[in-house]
């Protein structure tokens, strides 16, 4: 949070009526001490959790972080590795396109059609005969008649 001007002089307008102009100095002074000792605390409460928290635990990580690095070399190797591996076999998987010249080529060039495919000319159109239902033992023999 940054004062400006305006709020340090309106702050300063404050104070000066609440305590009044003679008392400014002492007040100050004591503000000012306050403020040092604030500061001393600060400082003696941070080197205090530095030299009993922080350094502690960097000696016991240091031989874990030590442990860990061949694991992060076979890491990072094991992960360029499979990266190669993931570009040749993209590369595999890649449709092979024909040139230009074959796709143009005449469809007589092409492969005959096989013979399943192409339906017999018997099969193509049915003879009338088997075309028609048969007719019941007792209509045939009303034909006949």
């Amino acid at each position: 949070m940054k004062l400006g001007l305006g709020e340090i002089l309106i702050i300063f307008v404050v104070i000066l009526f609440i305590v009044g102009p003679d008392k400014i100095p002492s007040f100050a002074k004591k503000i000012g001490e306050g403020l040092k000792a604030f500061k001393t605390a600060t400082s003696d409460v941070t080197k205090e959790l530095k030299e009993n928290v922080v350094d502690p635990l960097n000696e016991a990580s240091a031989p874990l972080r030590e442990a860990m690095e061949p694991l992060t070399e076979m890491k990072s190797e094991i992960d360029k590795s499979v990266s190669d591996i993931k570009k040749e076999v993209s590369g595999l998987t890649k449709p092979i396109q024909a040139p230009k010249a074959e796709k143009t080529a005449a469809p007589t060039e092409e492969a005959p059609a096989p013979a399943e495919e192409v339906p017999a000319p018997a099969e193509q159109a049915p003879a009338p005969e088997a075309a028609a239902p048969e007719k019941a033992p007792a209509e045939a023999s009303a034909e006949q008649n």
